[in-house]
């Protein structure tokens, strides 16, 4: 499951891999584009399209976390007139547009990515997008973005460092803001001493964290 990037659809047309590979490209990015013409330029139709998209979501939230079986039957019985009555409409309102308007983009984007928009409808496996993927890598490319202003060598060498020790508390499933701000006071007020600094280990402060809290629930 993948947006349009044109690399994932050469997969499909491959010879190795056209026979074995199946795309079904993510609903959200569609949806994005008729956002931004709605913002733009304020048509109506944009809306209709956000709002008609609005109710797939609105079903999916319903049907989260069941079967994939369940998933997709209520989906074939909901979701796909939905879907079938916006590709009429997109169909209808193209054909008398502008071929430079934005709208007509953004409904070309569409159709012309129909089947792989649709197939979550047909297995409830799937998810209508890719959000699932993109919302955990989203804070690796904000970081990327983010690093390029550490100033100089020092300063990417302690923004590595604090990343590292960041990311090793989610790892861990500790909240970081919480754990940083304890390991801080901790070695500020010297409670921790530098050779009991292994105490501060994100995986040791949560264990000692947890064993604390059984203690006085006992």
């Amino acid at each position: 499951q993948v947006d349009g990037y044109a690399a994932y659809k050469a997969l499909v047309k491959d010879g190795d891999t056209k026979d074995r590979i199946t795309l079904a490209f993510c609903l959200v990015h569609a949806r994005r584009k008729f956002v931004a013409v709605f913002k733009s330029t304020q048509s109506p139709f944009a809306k209709e399209v956000v709002e008609q998209i609005g109710s797939v979501y609105a079903i999916e939230k319903r049907i989260r976390g069941k079967s994939a079986d369940e998933r997709r039957a209520v989906r074939q019985v909901e979701t796909k007139p939905i879907m079938q009555a916006l590709h009429a409409r997109l169909m209808e309102v193209r054909d008398g547009l502008s071929q430079i308007s934005p709208l007509t983009k953004a409904i070309g984007y569409m159709l012309d990515h129909w089947a792989g928009l649709t197939r979550f409808l047909d297995d409830g496996r799937l998810e209508p997008d890719t959000n699932i993927v993109e919302r955990p890598i989203r804070p690796i490319a904000i970081g990327k973005k983010n690093s390029l202003f550490c100033g100089d060598d020092g300063g990417g060498e302690t923004w590595a460092i604090l990343s590292t020790l960041l990311n090793t508390a989610k790892l861990n499933g500790v909240d970081p803001e919480t754990w940083r701000t304890d390991v801080l006071e901790r070695i500020v007020s010297g409670s921790t001493t530098n050779d009991r600094l292994q105490e501060l280990l994100a995986w040791n402060w949560k264990a000692e964290r947890e064993a604390q809290a059984s203690k006085a629930a006992a």
